[in-house]
């Protein structure tokens, strides 16, 4: 007879999440797993497989919970613009935050092991393709309410989002960045019009 879980494995995937994103893959260690989700070396291995497998699977729920609410942000009625500024400022203040030392997980994840790792290269270059497709259908959206010149190029306008957002979130893991972050916020804000 099939023994039951005495953990659940969601909260288990959260816990297993929390560490990879403050420690990082190759920081975390499976007695790492272990002590801090609380159950055994084979109960991982059983429900989630090996490290990887359970790091990709936090890489995944970690997406899951962060680009559907971008999406939300910049799809609403009405201005555009004022949306995408509020996207722009809101990872500033969040990186200027002092307890913001864990930087996102898909930046820490590309840096980390995207040239190494095939899985995690795809689910990094996923969520960036849905961030700049995001922010392209967006600002499509405010050329086409008048809100950016009929002759400006919405799709190099998103990538260059995409980038110093991702940038942002590099700067956020260092200290003393927060002056940086702003000029930069008010140079790439300019640029909306």
């Amino acid at each position: 007879m099939a023994r039951t879980k005495e953990f659940d494995p969601g909260t288990a995937l959260h816990r297993a999440l929390e560490l990879f994103w403050e420690q990082g893959y190759e920081a975390t260690s499976m007695a790492d797993l272990v002590e801090h989700l609380g159950i055994a070396k084979a109960s991982i291995y059983g429900t989630f497989g090996g490290k990887r497998d359970l790091y990709l699977k936090a890489l995944r729920r970690y997406l899951e919970t962060t680009d559907p609410a971008i999406m939300a942000e910049l799809s609403q009625p009405g201005p555009v613009l004022p949306a995408v500024r509020g996207l722009v400022e809101r990872f500033v203040r969040e990186a200027s935050s002092p307890d913001s030392y864990l930087g996102c997980m898909v930046v820490n994840s590309a840096v980390e092991r995207a040239r190494t790792d095939e899985a995690v290269a795809r689910l990094v270059e996923s969520s960036w393709a849905h961030l700049e497709t995001t922010l392209t259908s967006a600002l499509l959206r405010a050329r086409a309410q008048g809100e950016l010149a009929a002759d400006s190029d919405p799709r190099s306008l998103a990538r260059f989002l995409l980038v110093f957002l991702q940038g942002v979130r590099v700067l956020e893991r260092t200290p003393d960045s927060a002056a940086r972050l702003r000029d930069a916020a008010r140079t790439a804000v300019s640029l909306l019009g």
